[in-house]
């Protein structure tokens, strides 16, 4: 009997082709992701393969010899060939690196940042003016479907490679489940928040956490910078780092990007998976680039989907601190996860800075500080579905550590 349609296809990837191809004696109902297969074209043509389509494989940016190309197209399977001539490699087998992002960067010439992969791939998705400035309002690059499928696809590849980065997380040192912290792009790394957001990454990262940002500039690289700098004892090694980074403090500086680049150069991190900690950025915000402080960048052109898997994975909690419109959204976005328990579970929710979040308006209508007080609507929808024991709202970076280390998720999600 043939397997229903759209019955679940078993994954075949580096991580275990050597091993099916050890024993296998059929080539069924299969999914081969991101392999160079043409050293094996003989031994997998004379398989017994699918006799039908409903059982027939497809094969994903797959380099594939003469013998099971034609072995293939016989039976009934699917062929995504490559897509070349973009910046970017539509089927990936594994997250971002910045040296990959960032090929190309002469760290003596800010203006070869316009060279990189990370560079060109936003411009080949919006447009940009003169002064390489996006365009307002928002203006996609006018692109065929073949363009528009590959961003999906490789925005699936991207997906597909953090869960394995996560699943192989668990084993590390980063075993106690993932921190998010939020917050705004254009902090400068001169303020104080940019400092005590550091730190407090830093500590959590130290306890065993794996940190998670968005991915960009402000205080987005203060959570990297400070998991990075984990792997140091004495936390004044941060403080110097912070220091020198300020001398370029905001991200639209020209020396924002190549400043980072030589702390981090002046810095190689004494144990690297102490220093793990994870970016999720967008070409959506391709102007604000990503920070070089993260080990691996998981980078989407749907920001939709960046957002909303972002907040997904932080299964031990979210911290919010000073944002914008961006971090606000992602509040409610957040909250809205734990109103209806959309994972199965529900985790900390902390606004940090109680004055910024909380603050009500001045007798004028006005809010000092450009301050959010979006605490008291929080506390609304927290009572309403019994979560409030989990929203915390302070100013005090112990009570944060505090809310986190004291949560216990189910079982399942404890990465324990």
């Amino acid at each position: 009997m043939n397997p229903p349609p759209g019955t679940k296809k078993d994954r075949i990837d580096r991580t275990n082709f050597d091993a099916w191809l050890a024993t296998a004696t059929t080539c069924k109902n299969l999914v081969f992701q991101v392999l160079d297969l043409r050293s094996h074209d003989e031994r997998m043509a004379a398989l017994v393969h699918a006799s039908s389509m409903d059982d027939g494989c497809v094969y994903l940016g797959c380099e594939i010899g003469p013998r099971l190309a034609e072995a293939a197209a016989r039976h009934h399977s699917l062929i995504f060939p490559d897509l070349p001539g973009r910046p970017y490699k539509p089927f990936r087998h594994e997250l971002y690196t910045p040296q990959e992002l960032f090929a190309g960067l002469d760290h003596e010439h800010p203006q070869s940042y316009y060279a990189t992969p990370d560079w060109r791939s936003y411009v080949s998705y919006l447009e940009v003016d003169e002064n390489n400035k996006p365009l307002r309002p928002t203006r996609y690059v006018d692109v065929g479907p073949d363009e528009v499928l590959a961003r999906r696809l490789h925005d699936h590849f991207i997906e597909d490679a953090l869960s394995t980065y996560l699943e192989d997380v668990k084993q590390s040192v980063k075993k106690h489940g993932v921190v998010a912290i939020m917050g705004g792009h254009d902090r400068l790394r001169s303020d104080h928040v940019f400092r005590e957001i550091a730190h407090l990454a830093r500590k959590l990262s130290r306890d065993g956490y794996l940190l998670v940002s968005g991915g960009g500039p402000g205080l987005m690289e203060a959570a990297n910078l400070g998991a990075y700098f984990a792997a140091w004892d004495d936390c004044t090694v941060l403080d110097r780092a912070i220091t020198r980074l300020a001398a370029a403090d905001r991200y639209d500086d020209p020396h924002w990007l190549t400043l980072a680049w030589e702390v981090k150069a002046n810095h190689p991190s004494p144990d690297s998976s102490m220093s793990e900690n994870l970016g999720i950025p967008t070409w959506f915000y391709g102007h604000e680039p990503p920070n070089v402080f993260s080990s691996r960048i998981a980078k989407y052109f749907e920001n939709s989907l960046r957002e909303e898997g972002l907040l997904a994975i932080a299964t031990h909690g979210v911290v919010f601190a000073q944002g914008n419109a961006g971090t606000t959204q992602e509040i409610f976005q957040d909250a809205c996860q734990n109103y209806y328990s959309t994972y199965g579970f529900r985790s900390p929710m902390i606004l940090f800075d109680a004055d910024f979040w909380e603050q009500m308006p001045a007798a004028d209508g006005t809010y000092p500080n450009l301050a959010k007080p979006a605490w008291q609507l929080l506390r609304v929808l927290a009572r309403q579905k019994g979560f409030e024991e989990l929203i915390t709202l302070t100013s005090d970076p112990d009570i944060v550590l505090k809310a986190i280390r004291d949560f216990r998720p189910p079982a399942e999600f404890s990465g324990t």
